[in-house]
This record gives C-alpha cells, sequence and structure tokens, in this order.
C-alpha cells in the first residue's frame, strides 16, 4: 500500500472520496470540494490564522457531531488527514510564490464554471472580513478581488451586482486571473503582516494531522451579504 507524504496533492479516487463524504453530511449544507478548496485558498491567503475548529462547521454544513457519520475514529481522522493534505498542497505552492490553480468541477456540458470555487473563496473571505476588507479598500491592490467577485456575483439575485455576461473565453481568462489574484492577495497580507501565528493551519505547509474531537467549539461566518457594508 502506498503511504502519502502530508504535502501530497490528493489523488483523483481520494478526491471523490472526500467529495462523496460532504455529499453524505446530514443537512445538505456541506461544501463541495471546488468549494471547499476556495474556501481554503481564501483561509490561507488571508489576514488571520482561522483555526480548523472556526472552519470545520462552514465545511461540514454545522458541527461535526450533528451532520458527520463517521464509521470509526479511524475513518474520521482519515477524511480530516484528506483535508489537511489539501490545504497543504494550496498552501505549499503558494508558500513557494507560485500561482494555485483552482480545483474546479466540470458541469454536464464538461465546462467548469468556477462559481462554487467562488463562493467558498467568499465564505473564507467572511470569516476575517474586517482584515480583508483592507484589500479590497486598496487602491493599488484591490483590483486582485475583481475575478473572483465576477464570478461569485455571476447569477446574483440583484440583476445589478451581475456582471456582462462571461463567454467562454472570458471565462477561462477569469479563472486564470483568479488564481493570480489569490496569490497576489496572499502576497499582499504576507507583507502587510510582520508576525504570523505558528498556531494549527498556518499559511505554511502543515506537518501534524488534525485528530477528532481537539480544538474549540465552532464559530459561524458573518452573512456573505454583510461582507464589506
Amino acid at each position: 500500500m502506498r503511504t502519502f507524504a502530508q504535502n501530497d496533492p490528493l489523488t483523483d479516487a481520494e478526491l471523490d472520496r472526500l467529495g462523496d463524504f460532504l455529499k453524505s453530511c446530514k443537512g445538505g449544507k456541506a461544501m463541495n470540494v471546488e468549494q471547499v478548496d476556495g474556501f481554503f485558498a481564501a483561509l490561507i491567503a488571508g489576514p488571520e490564522t482561522v483555526t480548523p475548529s472556526e472552519y470545520y462547521s462552514e465545511v461540514f454544513g454545522g458541527e461535526m457531531s450533528d451532520t458527520c457519520e463517521f464509521g470509526s475514529l479511524d475513518e474520521a481522522n482519515d477524511i480530516l488527514g484528506l483535508m489537511m493534505r489539501h490545504w497543504n498542497t494550496i498552501a505549499g505552492t503558494m508558500f513557494k510564490g507560485e500561482a494555485y490553480l483552482p480545483l474546479l468541477l466540470e458541469d454536464e456540458n464538461g465546462s467548469a464554471q468556477g462559481n462554487d470555487w467562488a463562493r467558498g473563496y467568499m465564505r473564507g473571505v467572511g470569516m476575517r472580513r474586517d482584515g480583508w476588507a483592507e484589500l479590497v479598500n486598496d487602491e493599488e491592490h484591490g483590483g486582485c478581488m475583481i475575478p473572483v467577485f465576477m464570478l461569485y456575483h455571476e447569477h446574483d439575485e440583484d440583476p445589478e451586482m451581475r456582471p456582462k455576461p462571461i463567454s467562454p473565453e472570458q471565462r477561462e481568462e477569469i479563472i486564470v486571473h483568479m488564481a493570480a489574484g489569490l496569490l497576489g492577495a496572499y502576497q499582499y497580507f504576507r507583507a502587510h503582516r510582520q508576525v504570523y501565528s505558528s498556531s494549527t493551519f498556518t499559511r505554511e505547509p502543515l506537518r501534524t494531522t488534525p485528530k477528532v474531537g481537539r480544538g474549540g467549539k465552532p464559530h459561524g461566518a458573518p452573512p456573505e451579504s454583510d461582507l464589506f457594508r
């Protein structure tokens, strides 16, 4: 049996396994793997450390004890280990100064839309919205957020929030710029923060696996509609 280092990217089979587990969570509010990818990307890039005890409820759509049905403690730690490795893949890429390409699911037509990734990203932003507001309001660097805003608001209930219709060619370009914007945000906050926490789930790759039962009580993110208002 092959063993995986904690910074090895997840295989397709492992991504499918994680995705299937998230679909099985009670309540139907758990993220899919595309949303998790965007969510983790924002947490890693952002201004402050966000711990698993805070964000697990966002990923699983509620308290783990209420939404997750693990067959055993080993299975629970295995699922959390997959999440850890995926976190490390994103963190390790940006730590090296490289753009991380978003993990996007294809629709029934075989196209990657990127809207779920943007929604996950904005949920991550919402967990530290005051810090992110600093970047959004920065005239020189705030433009790096525009691509994710475009996909986040593409199907907004408010027509005034929607961008102009996006062609397939424009979508590909937006996704590329979204990846570049993620790295820009990561570098912005690293340059503007002199002290970084060394607690679990930092912006650098992790070297320990989280265990079920550790950490405090999760806290929900503020409503997305309240961001930057």
